[in-house]
This record gives structure tokens, C-alpha cells and sequence, in this order.
């Protein structure tokens, strides 16, 4: 009698396992605009992270006994996570390689495009306010994977530059609409027309009340995402249309904090200080990161941005210097703007990217690891120190198979013995002033034996 009882509940678990296994394999690689998907059952507890003054806290993640901890980041960029995800199948399984090896670094923050406008097969949306629910649910995807290696995201929600769509699309858009708008090659209407701005907030809306198809979880909602980003690099035609840009980010972070009180905003600078800055000659690269439209302080000051970004790019910025000067730069590019993030702003200072050459044949690798020190030193200064320089995020890491998406600054860290144990080692540096996260202690308990400051 007992064994009839366990061989008519067995049978039945088995007959849907088997089912189950036979639909994931037949149906879920279907490249199809709806793939079959089966909903997350499970996933990890994870805090939200939030500004308090000059530091990111993290609450109820169970890493400290009171259920908040101070958070510096250690992480990275890799903006076609999405892209990557929209079709299932291998290139899917490139991304959970990209996020399970970023975590295997002791990387906790990821920084990623969540836009691609009406740009190709896997654009996002299509037109103003159409989507591709393909597409959408390669961004589900990413954020679900992130979750499952403890990592968080950064989602930038359109580009100043024309890759992926950017503003240059949202130009088009509303001019094939009937509306006269500029069409000179700035696009600085983006930041003025009313239709134009109104695209841009039902975009925001739209992704900001994403319910994920997998877990069931509304990205408001989601705490593996770390914060929204309201532009990548935003830049103006000249320093004159500094106001429309300044009013554009004030109106556009209130608009995310009515919709999304639970994540931090930021802008998306590169960091350059305008004209009416003191700064601007000594600090900035050249006098042309000027004349931009672009004001580090004041785009940072807005009351509903979180914490201020920074980017990095010597080898741009100033390509004629020897490495020596390149890092003298780099040193004092990095302590002015937590300096401002202490005195002026009263914000967490974060590096969102920080990039360096990646040349043939391995050359340059001790150029590029000298600066990438610099100014993994400076983070690992202000974090023993509490100050508002809270992290840095390097650009950009790709995996084997994703060589379209590379560029001059782009790697695979483990094919780079020496930067890659430069980014364990901050990683590992910055655990042992802070401690593990809960994820870090499940995931990667050896991660840092044999590592020193």
C-alpha cells in the first residue's frame, strides 16, 4: 500500500518534469518573436541601494547586523547585455558567462544600455512608444541574470550619441510627425521640443512599469537595479544651450522620482566643467570639454540627481601626452571631483567609466594597468577615508563571441593576466574594509585568499 501511494505521486512529478524539459528545449531556443519562457520561481533577497550624504548605503540586505551598510563599487561596463539577449540560445548563455564572471571578480555593479531606438532587428522601440516585446524580454532577462550572480545594474536610458538610435532618433521621429524641429547635426531640440520630451518620458514610463516576464517582479520594484541613467554623455552644439540642457535634466529626474521613489538617479556626465566654473582651465582636458554645454557641478546639484557620474578617457582626452602626464591628469581629474562631491555637492562621486587603450600584441597593457591604478587608488583612499569617491567602473568587458561589440578600450579581462588581477584586487580591497555582501559570502568565499591591500 505504501508503495502504490509513493509510485501515484511519483509518477505524475516525474511525467511533468520530463514535459517541463522537453518544452524548455523545444520551444525556449525558438527564434521566434515570443519565445516560450517559464517564470523564475525563486530568487535571492536584495537590498535597494540608496544616498545617504556623500556614501551609498545598502538596506536589508542582511550584510550587517543593523541591515545597512555603507557600499563602495568596484564594477563595469558592458552596454550590449541587451542586445546580446533578446534572441535565446547562445548568445543569451554570453551574457550569464559576462555577468557570473564579473561576480567572480568581485564585481557588484554593471552599467548597461537599456535603450536601442528604432535601430535594426533588435531595436526596443520601434517607433514613439512601440515595442518590441522580443526585445523587452531580453532586458528581463538581464536583469534576472543579474540578480542570480548578486550583481547590479545601471540602466542609461537613451544616447547622446547616434549609436543605438540616441537622440538623433527622436529628432527624426518627431519631424517625420509633421513637427519642425531643428534638424542641424546637434539635435539640441531633443533637450526643448515638448513632442520630443514627451517621447522621451513615455519611453521612461514605459520601462519604469515593466513588469518582468520571468520573475514577475516590476523593475520599480526590482533591487538588483542600482540606478537610472537619464543620458549617456549628454553634450550640447556650444556652452550657449547649457540652460536648455540643465533644464531638461531637472525636468527629467523629477519626472523618474514621480514614477520610481525606490532607486537612485544620476545623469550620465562625462564630468566636464563649464564655462562659469573656476576649474574648467586647470582641470578640464582641453578648453573645448568647455564648450559643451555640459556643467559638472551645477547638472550634479539638480535636487532629484542621486549621486554625480564621471568618465575618464585619457587616451582620448589628451592623446598627444606620454603616460606619465596621462596620469597626472588622471590623479587630478579623479581628486577634483570627489573633492566636490565632499565640499560642494554633498553626493557620491562614481566613475560610471573609466577607459584606457587596449593595443595588439598585448602593448601598452603596463600603460593601460598604470592608469587603471591610478585611479583604482584614489577609490580604495576615499573608502578608507568615508569620502565621496564611491567607486569606479572600468570600460568596457566583453566575452568570447561578442567582438562587434568592441572598441578601443574594449577586453576580455581574463585574456589580460595583469589587469584582470588588478580589478580582483580592488575588488578583494575594498571587501576588506566594508566586509562581504551576502552574495559575495555565498558565491565566492575564496575569492580574496592570498590577496593583499
Amino acid at each position: 500500500m505504501e508503495a502504490n501511494w509513493r509510485d501515484n505521486k511519483l509518477y505524475p512529478l516525474l511525467g511533468i518534469l520530463l514535459l517541463s524539459i522537453f518544452l524548455y528545449f523545444n520551444f525556449n531556443s525558438n527564434s521566434g518573436d515570443n519565445p516560450i519562457t517559464f517564470p523564475i520561481l525563486w530568487q535571492s533577497k536584495m537590498g535597494f541601494v540608496s544616498a545617504n550624504s556623500t556614501h551609498f548605503i545598502v538596506v536589508n540586505d542582511g550584510a550587517s547586523a543593523d541591515n545597512q551598510s555603507t557600499f563602495y563599487v568596484n564594477g563595469w561596463n558592458s552596454y550590449w547585455l541587451m542586445q546580446e539577449s533578446v534572441w535565446a540560445g547562445p548568445s543569451r548563455s554570453r551574457v550569464s558567462k559576462m555577468l557570473k564572471r564579473g561576480a567572480e571578480m568581485g564585481l557588484t555593479v554593471c552599467r548597461t544600455w537599456a535603450f536601442n531606438d528604432g535601430h535594426g532587428p533588435n531595436a526596443l522601440q520601434m517607433s514613439p512608444g512601440v515595442f518590441s516585446e522580443r526585445a523587452f524580454r531580453g532586458l528581463d532577462y538581464v536583469i534576472v541574470e543579474a540578480r542570480k550572480h548578486g550583481i547590479r545594474l545601471i540602466l542609461s536610458l537613451v544616447n547622446n550619441l547616434n549609436n543605438f538610435g540616441g537622440k538623433a532618433q527622436y529628432v527624426r521621429w518627431a519631424q517625420e510627425a509633421g513637427n519642425n524641429v531643428s534638424s542641424s547635426s546637434s539635435n539640441d531640440s531633443f533637450f526643448s521640443d515638448p513632442m520630443i520630451k514627451d517621447y522621451y518620458k513615455a519611453y521612461v514610463k514605459a520601462i519604469l512599469t515593466r513588469k518582468n516576464s520571468l520573475s514577475g517582479v516590476k523593475y520599480v520594484d526590482e533591487p538588483s537595479i542600482f540606478a537610472w541613467e537619464l543620458m549617456n554623455e549628454p553634450r550640447c552644439a556650444s556652452s550657449s544651450s547649457a540652460p536648455i540642457l540643465q533644464a531638461w535634466l531637472t525636468e527629467m529626474a523629477a519626472f523618474v522620482k514621480s514614477l520610481d521613489q525606490k532607486h537612485l538617479v544620476t545623469v550620465g556626465l562625462e564630468g566636464f566643467y563649464g564655462h562659469n566654473s573656476t576649474k574648467g582651465l586647470d582641470v578640464n582636458p582641453g578648453e573645448w570639454a568647455a564648450s559643451l554645454g555640459s556643467d559638472f557641478i551645477q547638472n550634479s546639484a539638480i535636487k532629484n540627481i542621486d549621486f554625480a557620474s564621471v568618465h575618464a578617457y585619457p587616451d582620448s582626452w589628451i592623446p598627444h601626452h606620454d603616460t606619465e602626464a596621462k596620469a597626472r591628469f588622471l590623479s587630478q581629474w579623479v581628486d577634483s571631483h570627489i573633492s566636490d562631491g565632499d565640499h560642494l555637492l554633498k553626493k557620491p562621486v562614481l566613475f560610471t567609466e573609466v577607459g584606457s587603450l587596449v593595443h595588439s600584441n598585448n602593448q601598452g597593457v603596463a600603460d593601460k594597468d598604470i592608469l587603471l591604478k591610478t585611479v583604482y587608488d584614489k577609490i580604495y583612499e576615499s573608502a578608507k577615508k568615508r569620502q565621496a569617491g564611491a567607486g569606479a567602473l572600468i570600460w568596457q568587458l566583453l566575452v568570447e563571441g561578442v567582438e562587434e561589440y568592441s572598441d578601443r578600450f574594449s577586453f576580455v579581462a581574463w585574456d589580460n593576466p595583469s589587469t584582470y588581477e588588478l580589478i580582483l584586487k580592488q575588488s578583494c580591497r575594498l571587501q576588506s574594509i566594508f566586509g562581504k555582501s551576502i552574495h559575495s559570502r555565498k558565491l565566492h568565499k575564496d575569492l580574496c585568499s592570498g590577496q593583499q591591500p
